[in-house]
């Protein structure tokens, strides 16, 4: 039997086509990341407190923003912002302040924001050090990996043994534009409720949703969360490109479908976001159900992927036929 070859990572992140990415790692052992061990009875679930925690932690230290995530029973779902601009924006120093937030640094960068003197050689190593430094804090690849590591030790710690924790290496997913991006936000908030883990929203533990939902009971948006900005614009903040209230109500209406095991019923004019995403009402339930399913590699209109493909050299345009059925 054959197998597949895993996509080197460079040929899965175009920056220069979207900041956005959905990334999905999962667990090797019987254990599980959380839950109940049915053999031992014993209980995993405060493992999801632990990702939930360091993933939010993270975003203080890397140049990237959590926009989605969901900790779920062996696998984790998160949508990640890449803000390549604030890592190149940001001087020398708050680069090393940064690095050192979650890492040791070598003893010339401590020695520099300590404020000693530094001879021509040190200099040098530093100046290295900090364009290295700088490429990572804006890395998928080092901030999932920076992640799974350290949850990967605790429990290794906590079952007294050595070994992988996590199956090999995340996967990814470029979202190309704002149907992709409102389509996968969805399918990861709703994860919980499609496992039937959670009956609401709000009930789903471990989810940047129910995180949402609280801070939107006090009118407020998380500090550690991508805000969302409304519609898109001329002069756009940073942000994601919807209201927060249409999408809370999206996810919300979508939910209760999944939840009575229907079809449902979404009307574009109960939603606007579809209208606005040209997205048919009917194939949302889908998006927001199977989309790694339905999806394997990049997301978006036909011209989001043609440009994503030859930035990236590849040979085809990834997932064509479903992304022209299901986002036209």
């Amino acid at each position: 039997m054959g197998f597949v070859m895993a996509t080197a990572r460079s040929k899965q992140v175009s920056l220069v086509d979207t900041p956005y990415y959905h990334c999905i790692s999962r667990c090797v052992r019987r254990a599980f990341l959380c839950g109940e061990d049915s053999v031992t009875g014993k209980s995993y679930e405060h493992r999801r407190e632990w990702v939930e925690s360091k993933l939010l932690a993270l975003t203080k230290v890397f140049c990237i923003d959590v926009c989605a995530y969901a900790v779920m029973s062996n696998h984790t779902h998160i949508v990640l912002h890449v803000d390549a601009k604030k890592a190149k924006r940001l001087n020398d120093k708050a680069i090393v302040l940064r690095w050192h937030k979650g890492f040791k640094g070598t003893l010339v960068t401590q020695k520099f924001i300590r404020g000693d003197k530094l001879d021509s050689a040190e200099q040098e190593s530093l100046e290295l050090t900090i364009k290295e430094y700088r490429k990572r804090l804006h890395s998928i690849s080092w901030f999932m990996r920076t992640l799974n590591e350290s949850i990967a030790r605790e429990a290794n710690k906590e079952d007294g043994c050595t070994g992988r924790f996590w199956e090999g290496r995340f996967k990814s997913q470029a979202l190309l534009d704002t149907a992709a991006l409102a389509a996968c936000l969805a399918y990861v908030d709703l994860n919980p409720i499609r496992a039937k883990m959670a009956t609401t929203p709000e009930s789903s533990d471990f989810t940047s949703v129910k995180k949402r939902i609280q801070s939107a009971k006090a009118g407020k948006q998380p500090k550690n969360l991508t805000r969302f900005v409304g519609h898109p614009r001329k002069h756009m903040p940073k942000g994601l490109p919807f209201e927060l209230q249409s999408y809370l109500e999206l996810v919300e209406l979508t939910g209760r479908c999944i939840r009575e095991d229907k079809r449902g019923y979404i009307s574009n004019s109960e939603q606007p976001i579809l209208t606005r995403l040209n997205i048919e009402p009917e194939n949302w339930l889908k998006l927001t159900t199977k989309f790694t399913k339905v999806f394997h590699g990049a997301v978006g209109h036909s011209e989001s992927l043609q440009s994503y493909k030859e930035h990236l050299e590849l040979k085809r345009r990834p997932n064509l036929a479903n992304c022209e059925k299901l986002l036209a």
